[in-house]
């Protein structure tokens, strides 16, 4: 049995030699947010929960969201009352258990003479999601003169300007988000792997599903995996392991795309989030963060390559087009952006209905061989979902006699703070950075760094402010010529968060890719040096990596 309960990169085959030697009660395929959040539920309830994902843990749409954990404001237009109030309320929840990758965001809404939002209207919609978000009193909604908004955000157009809605979303970094959620289901024994595809699935004679042949993608090992249930969480793949259980039928998946493109604050200086409409009817957000604006999303139906969505030209110019609509003093050109990302929304098929109009809704499928799948809904309401979806697993598990379904008992996560979310809640989170920072200087890393470190691992940080006391990766990071903050960060990647290649850090656990891709056209070289020192690669191997950040960055700076 592996006792060690991090995410290691060094303890995949151990971790993936106990799903094959021990049966688990729940096996979850798909490693987003979504069965993260179903991995952490199963596991702090006591049930035996593997997890295994084909490509990296966020590396779908979990990594490529416009990263808000937000309300849904849009769907009370569309009278979907009942996931206003239930993703409202849930934002709080996410918040408290982590704010080191959540936060507050204010969100300005201008209002324009013929757009499609009317003051009055607007006053009262923004008082009704008060209301149905449960909203606490220092975030409720205040409406805005024009004078007021252009103050705001003095890059809007003037021109029509009648007003504006005031109002608070959250602000989160969704693969950060999805990582903490996994670590902490794994602190609570779930078995979790990436780079682990599930090749086929295994039946007795009944026909009902009993496990699963994976594939560890990395060396090729193939590890038989007996499970009690299955859950289907893969997102945009939802329909492909359907069709491989030969359960596709009924409603099925409509994947939609949407892009986001990132500007440094020099070209695009916002100091305030806006989410406005434009001319079609679309409601795009524009946001400032860690001295960029990122700005998405575009909304349309999608049927190309699930693994790997691209940008087009036509996205770019809608998104340019839109940018220079509201901001029509800046000026925005191809040539000004610096990187952007595409990703699939999965949502339920609705016939008729144009992609931004499709429900976001979340919908538990099952089929005659026991196969549970979940379709839909969004990165907020990731804990209730997962709530959902164990309280359909524990049920069956107890109508079949299990033990683990008699002794589950209830939800625990409610009030379970993730990974790193050990902070004292958001009213002492400042005062935990403060400290935090402190003790990392007397560690000897600079300040800056040490208070970026606070706020971006929360309660983990101590884990990397350690690296200055070991000798060993003190002289590795020397070696590679690696700065002491980016070595600490990397070697914790590797031992806590389970990066296996430098994909994995330089995208999700880094989040440079996105929001300073200088870097990794600055490190990107010394980090795949460096990780495979600590990881024993080839040098075919080190070429095959550096290749791959070579078609990422490409990916992220151009359009297909």
């Amino acid at each position: 049995m592996v006792t060690n309960k991090s995410l290691s990169s060094a303890t995949r085959h151990e971790i993936l030699g106990e799903m094959r030697d021990r049966k688990v009660d729940l096996l979850v395929i798909g490693g987003g947010i979504t069965g993260a959040g179903i991995a952490l539920d199963a596991a702090s309830r006591g049930l035996r929960v593997a997890l295994v994902e084909m490509q990296d843990f966020a590396a779908g749409t979990s990594s490529r969201s416009t990263k808000l954990v937000h309300g849904g404001l849009r769907y009370l237009k569309q009278l979907e009352i009942g996931v206003v109030a239930e993703v409202g309320k849930e934002r709080a929840i996410v918040y408290e258990n982590g704010p080191h990758v959540t936060t507050p965001e204010w969100m300005l809404l201008p209002l324009y003479a013929g757009g499609t939002f009317g003051k009055f209207s607007t006053s009262i919609g923004l008082r009704v999601y008060d209301f149905l978000a449960g909203v606490k009193k220092g975030e409720r909604r205040s409406m805005l003169s024009a004078r007021e908004t252009h103050e705001k955000e003095p890059l809007l157009k003037k021109s029509g300007l009648k007003g504006g809605g005031y109002y608070v979303e959250y602000r989160t970094d969704d693969a950060r988000l999805t990582i903490e959620v996994m670590k902490k289901a794994r602190e609570h024994g779930a078995l979790a792997v990436n780079y682990a595809r599930v090749d086929s699935l295994n039946y007795d004679d009944g026909g009902r599903l009993t496990g699963a042949k994976v594939r560890d993608l990395i060396d090729g090992t193939i590890y038989g995996v007996q499970a009690t249930k299955v859950v289907n969480a893969t997102g945009p793949w939802v329909d492909e392991l359907r069709s491989l259980d030969g359960s596709k039928s009924g409603k099925t998946l409509r994947l939609t795309k949407g892009v986001h493109l990132v500007f440094d604050q020099t070209r695009f200086p916002l100091r305030q989030a806006v989410y406005f409409d434009t001319p079609d009817g679309r409601m795009v957000f524009a946001i400032p963060r860690s001295g960029k604006t990122y700005f998405g999303t575009t909304d349309t139906n999608y049927q190309g390559a699930i693994d790997r969505p691209k940008a087009t030209r036509e996205d770019r110019d809608y998104l340019l087009k839109a940018a220079n609509f509201m901001f029509e003093n800046v000026k925005l050109a191809d040539s000004d952006i610096e990187s952007s990302w595409a990703g699939l929304r999965p949502l339920i098929q609705q016939e008729g209905k144009d992609p931004s109009e499709i429900s976001r809704r979340d919908e538990i499928f099952h089929a005659p061989s026991g196969l549970i799948s979940i379709a839909g809904g969004k990165l907020t309401g990731y804990r209730k979902m997962a709530e959902t979806v164990v309280d359909d697993v524990v049920k069956r598990l107890a109508a079949e006699g299990a033990k683990a379904g008699a002794e589950a008992g209830a939800c625990r996560t409610k009030d379970m703070p993730i990974s790193g979310g050990d902070v004292g809640g958001s009213a002492q989170y400042i005062r935990f950075v403060a400290d935090k920072t402190q003790a990392g200087v007397k560690k000897g890393f600079a300040a800056k760094d040490a208070e970026a470190l606070a706020k971006f691992y929360g309660s983990n940080v101590d884990s990397l402010f350690d690296f200055a006391d070991m000798e060993k990766d003190m002289k590795w990071a020397e070696r590679n010529g690696l700065p002491l903050a980016i070595a600490a960060e990397l070697r914790y990647a590797m031992d806590e968060e389970m990066t296996v290649k430098p994909q994995d850090f330089l995208v999700r656990r880094s989040g440079w890719m996105f929001f300073d891709i200088a870097a990794v056209r600055e490190w990107g070289e010394r980090i795949i040096g460096a990780m495979a020192e600590r990881a024993g690669w080839t040098d075919a191997q080190r070429i095959e990596f550096a290749e791959e950040i070579d078609r990422l960055i490409a990916d992220a700076v151009e359009a297909e």
